[in-house]
């Protein structure tokens, strides 16, 4: 009788197959090859990309001037081989041992071992290392608790792209910074290898698929799609173990649309095929079985990293409130449903506060804000409470003559058109609006213990759009007229704003807002590169600075093609208006980040059962993904029926119940 421990075995049964592993090292090709073969695996080895020399680079040379002039603060150095190709450049015009005893002279910061020990072979000893795996919000937090940041002049050592979401955090704390580029990232001079990989993997020649930079990644998708065979690999990717070696490229595979398996503890190239040869066919079974779907658990989310915890108590209250679960990307009981302008005139509640007062009284005396936004939770049981005010508020003390038409909305005596009437526009100090920190304290101690909090800003380019055009526009000529002729007035503009805007979000958190959005209104009236140029740096400063731990909706109306652009600048969860199709949209913007909407509003104007059955066909666009709040595409209108609203969010509730 066979123990228990021996279980019986079939001798004549064939040997399993080899694991078939697919790697896209460049510079480590053949040691890659060599170490898959090592762990009994079969290589298939594709170089996606390869490295390129900027060439005289001005701005290295820029760099070792501010350096030896004694003008820069920080150096920030991210990979070994960039430090390597930074002093070739440099030692061409300048001493080394120049150049290295200024260094010693600042702070240098390193992104894990290799860029410390490239500035050890030149005898520079790295004044902050932070640890691998990270990120650059993890690098940021090192920094921030290491030493002041306003006012450092910090230079920032780039690898093939701008690291937007670093410069931006260094910005939004009050650093000035310039980046260094030292090489650039392109295709491989034989594509030929990287084509053949992807046909075994579409053909299911592969087994795992490894990567090792967000860059491969990119290459690997574009080479995909310029064959025409960009949904093929998409779909075979899901039926293969996918490896990463670490956070930063695991959030481009999911923000690919593409789940990752598994990470090896430590980020090198030896774990990380290690992992593959043990773990890859128990994936691929699991994946390729008839129940695969099932039979695999649904990947986690990415979740928030330690250093990101706040400590606050009304934030770690709601810590598994489905609101904020939906905003980390993690299965919740049901999908949370909120509504913007959920406190406002279509409810009789608030008329008769609004008989009696005016709009700005209401915004600006905290316990009427904190009644109206109570009086909404409590009839409709929504998932959120969302403060009473306006996004205009900030244009109050900035004395440019904001007030309120009936019937004609907001206005602006004294527009902002050129330098001239910006200057005479005076500094604002967030504590002139520390009447809405207060309704929220009060709406906190009304209902805080069980419903999470939302503060919210206008986003800086609506809010220059108000200054600019003097009100509401339908052509935003004034403004884009001073975007495309004064820029430096532009972008000054909108850097104020930026730093107020931060400065007043984190007040909302400071006083119980456990999230915040950012409402973009009126930047649908812009096109990809205007965004670009013009919005994406302050908006990216923005959400770069506001405190960690805190998720961001970044919500824009008419932004069907700036949906890309809109998730570069950042938030953890990008807000939907109900003219583009939910399942597509979140798919271009991948899955590694949330969505909020998208219901038309109009629709709450039908009758129920046809409300209810609308609402069901974005719950199946959105297909039981984790990182779902249901909201409607704008606010809901002020002749909306109460009773219909209430339908809308039993029925989300209800249908979207596990």
């Amino acid at each position: 009788m066979d123990s228990p421990s021996q279980p019986n075995r079939d001798e004549s049964a064939p040997a399993l197959a080899p694991v078939r592993i697919v790697a896209f090292e460049s510079r480590m090709a053949a040691e890659t090859a060599t170490l898959i073969e090592r762990n009994g695996c079969v290589p298939i080895v594709a170089p996606a990309m390869r490295e390129v020399s900027v060439g005289e680079n001005p701005a290295a040379i820029d760099f070792a001037e501010h350096l030896l002039a004694g003008e820069i603060d920080i150096a920030i150095f991210l990979t070994g081989v960039g430090v390597r190709a930074l002093f070739a450049v440099l030692d061409v015009r300048y001493p080394r041992a120049a150049t290295a005893a200024a260094l010693k002279r600042i702070t240098t910061v390193v992104r894990g071992p290799k860029p410390a020990r490239a500035l050890r072979e030149i005898g520079i000893e790295p004044s902050i290392t932070t640890p691998e795996p990270n990120t650059s919000r993890e690098l940021m937090a090192t920094l921030a608790n290491a030493r002041e940041l306003s006012g450092a002049r910090v230079a920032v050592q780039e690898y093939g792209v701008t690291n937007r979401e670093l410069t931006a955090g260094l910005e939004a704390r009050g650093a000035s910074v310039i980046v260094v580029p030292v090489y650039r990232w392109t295709m491989p001079s034989d594509p030929g290898p990287l084509r053949d990989a992807l046909r075994a993997i579409i053909e299911g020649r592969a087994d795992a698929v490894i990567f090792t930079s967000s860059h491969q990644v990119t290459n690997v998708i574009q080479t995909a799609e310029a064959l025409g065979l960009g949904e093929r690999l998409r779909h075979a990717l899901g039926a293969v173990a996918i490896g990463s070696i670490g956070p930063v490229c695991s959030e481009h595979l999911r923000a690919s649309g593409i789940d990752v398996d598994f990470e090896p503890a430590h980020p090198r190239l030896g774990h990380l095929i290690k992992e593959a040869a043990d773990r890859a066919r128990s994936i691929v079974e699991a994946k390729r079985s008839p129940r695969g779907a099932e039979s695999l658990t649904v990947r986690p989310a990415v979740p928030l990293r330690p250093e990101r915890l706040a400590e606050n108590a009304h934030r770690l209250r709601h810590w598994d409130h489905p609101m904020l679960r939906a905003c980390r990307r993690e299965h919740a009981s049901y999908t949370p449903i909120w509504l913007m302008r959920q406190a406002g005139r279509y409810m009789p509640e608030y008329r008769r506060v609004r008989d009696h007062h005016e709009f700005v009284e209401m915004c600006t005396r905290p316990e009427l804000a904190a009644e109206v936004t109570v009086a909404a939770v409590q009839r409709l049981d929504v998932d959120a409470a969302i403060i009473f005010a306006d996004i205009l508020l900030p244009l109050i003390p900035m004395e440019v003559g904001l007030h309120y038409e009936k019937g004609g909305g907001p206005m602006v005596d004294r527009p902002i058109r050129n330098a001239s009437d910006l200057e005479r526009v005076p500094s604002v100090d967030v504590s002139a609006l520390s009447f809405v920190g207060e309704a929220i304290r009060m709406v906190d101690r009304a209902i805080g213990a069980r419903t999470p909090i939302i503060g919210f800003a206008g986003a800086p380019f609506t809010l220059a759009s108000y200054l600019i055009e003097g009100g509401a526009s339908r052509q935003y000529q004034a403004t884009k007229m001073l975007m495309y002729n004064d820029p430096d007035t532009w972008h000054r503009l909108m850097d104020r704003l930026a730093r107020f805007t931060i400065d007043y979000l984190n007040m909302q958190v400071a006083s119980g807002a456990s999230i915040v959005q950012l409402f973009d209104s009126w930047v649908g009236s812009l096109g990809p590169d205007d965004y670009r140029r013009f919005v994406l740096p302050h908006t990216a400063k923005i959400i770069a600075g506001i405190e960690p731990g805190i998720p961001v909706i970044h919500f824009g109306t008419v932004t069907g093609t700036l949906l890309e652009l809109m998730r570069e600048a950042g938030g953890d969860v990008i807000g939907l208006d109900w003219r583009v199709d939910l399942a597509k949209a979140w798919a271009r913007l991948g899955y590694d980040v949330a969505v909020q909407g998208n219901l038309d509003p109009i629709a709450l104007f039908a009758e129920v059962d046809e409300i209810r059955s609308r609402a069901g066909a974005i719950l199946q666009r959105a297909a039981h993904r984790p990182g779902h709040i249901f909201n409607l595409g704008h606010g809901i209108l002020p002749e909306t029926p109460v009773d219909h609203v209430i339908a809308l969010v039993d029925a989300v509730h209800e249908m979207s119940a596990s």
